[in-house]
């Protein structure tokens, strides 16, 4: 597979033939403002620029929308991406709602889908801990979040777990699917008052506990407000914990030959 981290959270892989576009946020640097209650507020996204032109980012065969939030599925998204590329998500919901954006052929994953001869399973997520799920109005904002497992013939079974912490979800996936490469959205994007939405940096060392023999890819970092880890500060704590052979942190526009 070749897996390209474009920005955030979006990626562009190419697996057993076929290439998916994934969770694209697509606008212009400092297109629009901060997450409101997050950290750094004050801050516009996204905040760096995509790195590829975008007749590069929609040269894709389908599109996979793991949810909804605009840092996934935002404006530019919507009025770049062709009207009839097919589209996949998480959910009847999220389906339903890209149709009413005059999107022609989208269709909702189930929990085990076949694509161009690829096994594709959707996983369940935690867009953030119990407190925050028991905060109804966090609750209905942060909603439903999913995860990819790609698996073929010939190619490493890929983990995409998409926007969750460290949670029940996300340990019975990889115990259930026992992928060899796994991105983890790492940057520990934090709500005020409640924490991180998403993984952070000890969440690698606690995947590779579980998993020793697998590899770690870090996403979703260094382009939207509230996201407060660093690439830097992962390598750093990488090499602390003897595990930087196993994590790789592309740069935004860097492609992974695995």
């Amino acid at each position: 597979m070749k897996l390209t981290q474009i920005r955030n959270a979006t990626l562009k892989l190419d697996y057993a033939g076929t290439t998916f576009l994934i969770d694209p946020m697509l606008a212009e640097k400092d297109a629009w403002e901060g997450f409101a209650g997050t950290a750094r507020s004050w801050l516009r996204n996204p905040m760096v620029s995509l790195p590829l032109s975008l007749e590069a980012l929609l040269d894709v065969d389908a599109v996979i929308v793991t949810h909804t939030h605009s840092d996934h599925w935002d404006d530019a998204a919507q009025r770049h991406i062709p009207k009839d590329m097919p589209i996949y998500t998480q959910n009847l919901q999220d389906a339903a709602l890209i149709r009413s954006q005059g999107f022609s052929q989208v269709q909702a994953l189930v929990q085990e889908n076949t694509l161009a001869g690829i096994t594709l399973w959707k996983t369940g997520g935690q867009h953030g801990s119990d407190a925050l799920y028991a905060n109804p109005g966090l609750a209905a904002r942060m909603g439903e979040t999913s995860g990819l497992v790609f698996d073929s013939a010939g190619e490493k079974r890929l983990y995409i777990a998409g926007d969750t912490v460290w949670a029940p979800p996300y340990v019975d996936s990889l115990e259930r699917y026992q992928p060899e490469v796994i991105v983890l959205n790492i940057g520990c994007a934090t709500v005020e008052g409640f924490g991180p939405i998403i993984m952070g940096k000890e969440d690698a060392s606690r995947t590779l506990d579980l998993l020793p023999q697998s590899i770690v890819v870090a996403s979703h970092m260094e382009a939207v407000n509230h996201c407060l880890l660093s690439r830097a500060e992962l390598r750093e704590y990488c090499h602390k914990n003897s595990i930087e052979q196993r994590v790789l942190i592309p740069d935004d526009g860097e492609m992974l030959a695995l």
